[in-house]
């Protein structure tokens, strides 16, 4: 028989002990983990390592000879709370992170007045390259780049999901429903809360919105509490 590497050793090793533990669950009357409690939080910053391993230096669709940069997503990979914008601009292209521009700069303000800081949630978009002249992202583009935000969220499994602005919301919810129609009220999505709000670019258009946007963030506020 082939003699096992070191690396090997450890891996059955850490198999074993593992059925030994869900062995001695068993025997407790417990079949299982909940889903929650089964990627500790080093796991979950893995899984989201792999999955930008995998999307690469992507050109699977025609928005990357125009790219700056790639912009993944950022934040806490153990993040109960995950906030989804439609796509990067122009200084999120030079940076390679989502919302550092105005938006973004408000977008850190709405996520203060909840007690919480960008450091504690997770942040990312819809698609991962910049549009020309910002346009919105088009069917193909989507379809190339939603499966990697669909795995950062399986990999995090927030509690909850804000969508920012009709597009995202449009798009996680496979809806042509209006965001004013959308918002105020928790939706079940992917075993997590999603609730869907004015994206901050708009804000920054229409400041009259800002209150409805603060009364979704008070739902954000209970249900993260609760």
């Amino acid at each position: 028989m082939k003699e096992l590497s070191g690396l090997e050793q450890e891996f059955h090793h850490v198999l074993s002990s593992l059925q030994d533990f869900l062995s001695s669950l068993k025997e407790e009357g417990v079949e299982g983990l909940p889903l929650q409690q089964r990627l500790p939080s080093a796991g979950k910053g893995k899984l989201l390592e792999q999955v930008r391993d995998e999307l690469g230096e992507c050109t699977r669709c025609k928005l990357h000879p125009h790219r700056k940069n790639i912009v993944f997503g950022t934040g806490n990979p153990e993040a109960k709370l995950v906030f989804v914008g439609e796509g990067p601009g122009g200084e999120e292209d030079i940076q390679g992170k989502p919302f550092v521009g105005p938006a973004g700069q408000l977008l850190t303000k709405i996520i203060n007045s909840i007690n919480l800081s960008r450091e504690e949630v997770y942040i990312a978009n819809i698609i991962k390259c910049r549009p020309p002249q910002n346009r919105n992202p088009e069917p193909d583009e989507i379809k190339a780049c939603e499966p990697f935000l669909l795995k950062q969220l399986d990999a995090i499994q927030p509690k909850i999901i804000c969508a920012l602005g009709t597009f995202a919301a449009q798009t996680l919810l496979e809806t042509d429903e209006k965001i004013s129609r959308l918002r105020g009220r928790f939706i079940d999505y992917r075993n997590s809360k999603l609730i869907a709000t004015f994206h901050p670019a708009y804000l920054l258009r229409n400041s009259q919105k800002k209150r409805e946007v603060w009364e979704d963030m008070k739902m954000i506020r209970k249900e993260y509490s609760s």
